[in-house]
């Protein structure tokens, strides 16, 4: 794919998952190359990701520097990124050497894409087509995501994750581990912005929400029975003695 195209398919990629983006044909597209952050970061790390394919390190890294300065996003020109990948906001964004990234995927500010080892290899995740990372989030280590995963926010990931699977927390667990749930996320429509399916909130806060219903439930079940118990008072007790 030229280059020129491939810009063409990073806009309109903008314009499709970005309510906010511009839509009028010329002044938008200009608008989304000089102010849209993620945008620069993408178009930077191909040119620096062809010369350090071309093992022109020194000129990658430089270029790679360069696009962080700029855009707050720090891509290591040695990942593998696929097409139409989108950077929402992106500041504080980092994608390591080793990260390899299929085409669709989604990324908001914050998200660090890291390894945790210091040995040389693979040592970053995987993301198959379609995976959405919200904000704040950190996928550690030579996992994968499968196709489709939704990362929630500021969750950390340090396992393999199935297609299709919501995952929340720290460490993330899965939402909703059924294969039938898994395909009904995997299959929505509607773009979830940061990640966690409105169908399947957060386990931890639905287990708050659990217990304030709980206790509320046990202050109703007390009020009631103390009404229900005999009135007495002093001036009482003093008459029936």
């Amino acid at each position: 794919m030229r280059i020129i195209d491939r810009f063409k398919e990073e806009i309109q990629c903008i314009r499709e998952r970005d309510p906010a983006a511009p839509q009028s044909k010329i002044i938008g597209a200009i608008q989304i190359v000089l102010t849209y952050p993620g945008f620069q970061a993408i178009a930077l790390y191909r040119v620096a990701n062809w010369f350090w394919r071309k093992k022109l390190n020194f000129i990658a890294a430089i270029i790679s520097y360069i696009s962080r300065f700029i855009t707050l996003i720090e891509i290591h020109p040695g990942a593998t990124i696929g097409q139409r990948f989108f950077i929402d906001h992106g500041c504080g964004i980092v994608i390591g050497e080793t990260t390899e990234i299929a085409n669709d995927c989604t990324v908001y500010q914050g998200v660090t894409l890291g390894g945790t080892s210091l040995n040389q290899g693979k040592r970053h995740p995987t993301l198959l087509s379609g995976v959405i990372i919200g904000a704040g989030a950190k996928v550690l280590g030579p996992i994968v995501l499968g196709e489709d995963v939704r990362v929630g926010s500021n969750s950390v990931v340090l396992k393999d994750v199935e297609e299709g699977t919501t995952v929340v927390g720290i460490p993330a667990q899965p939402v909703g581990a059924d294969k039938a749930t898994k395909r009904k996320i995997a299959d929505k429509l509607e773009f979830e912005a940061y990640g966690v399916s409105c169908d399947h909130p957060n386990p931890e806060a639905e287990a708050i929400n659990l217990l304030a219903d709980r206790l509320n439930k046990i202050e109703k079940q007390l009020e009631a029975e103390k009404t229900e118990l005999p009135k007495t008072s002093p001036m009482n007790i003093e008459n029936n003695q």
